[in-house]
């Protein structure tokens, strides 16, 4: 056997086990990537990584002068603290769970799913109108309702609120938030609308 066939009989095996290490390596800073990013129970984003994406969103859109606005949604399950202690947390989180996947479900491609609090779920919606976030408030509010939650007791009471903001260009996520949240508890709605939409106004 020649000395360059000995060297690659011999180098092959530990070459293989190198690219297996390196791609085990990858995979588990893919994990911890992902968990760094999204919610252990519902699997949608976490508050950073969504508010992160919504500025990144509005920064390339600005630098390539195209309308870089869009439309938060706040979705607060109102009965949240009823479903936990009257049945448990596991039973809040199935909850959310089951929330989230409705959401994911209603949504366009390119749109964003994040849980913001315990009985809180946000979606951005880049470049939307009004009229498309209601379209999309309906479909929850008419999947939520059509969902089976139950126990092995009794049905579960699941209320949602939804509210809207409106924003065009750069502005801070905090601000954004707070005015969804507001429309979702004290937004008025016209007839036959799903939800509240304020626009966000100048600071």
């Amino acid at each position: 056997m020649s000395i360059p066939l000995i060297s690659f009989v011999v180098a092959f095996p530990l070459l293989l086990a190198l690219q297996l290490r390196n791609a085990e390596l990858a995979a588990v800073r893919a994990r911890m990537s992902h968990a760094a990013r999204h919610d252990p129970v519902t699997n949608a984003l976490n508050g950073t990584a969504f508010a992160a994406a919504m500025t990144h969103y509005v920064d390339r859109r600005r630098k390539i002068a195209t309308d870089a606005g869009g439309i938060m949604i706040a979705v607060v399950v109102e009965t949240f603290d009823t479903v936990s202690r009257r049945y448990g947390p596991q039973w809040a989180d199935t909850v959310m769970q089951s929330l989230a996947e409705i959401i994911k479900s209603s949504i366009r491609s390119g749109d964003l799913v994040a849980r913001l609090a315990t009985n809180e779920l946000g979606i951005f919606l880049p470049g939307a109108t009004p009229e498309n976030a209601q379209d999309i408030g309906a479909r929850i509010r008419r999947r939520v309702e059509q969902a089976a939650f139950e126990t092995a007791e009794a049905p579960l009471d699941l209320k949602i609120k939804l509210g809207g903001a409106l924003f065009e260009g750069t502005e801070d996520f905090n601000r954004i938030r707070q005015l969804a949240d507001e429309m979702a508890f004290d937004g008025t709605t016209e007839d036959g609308e799903p939800m509240a939409i304020a626009r966000l106004p100048a600071a």
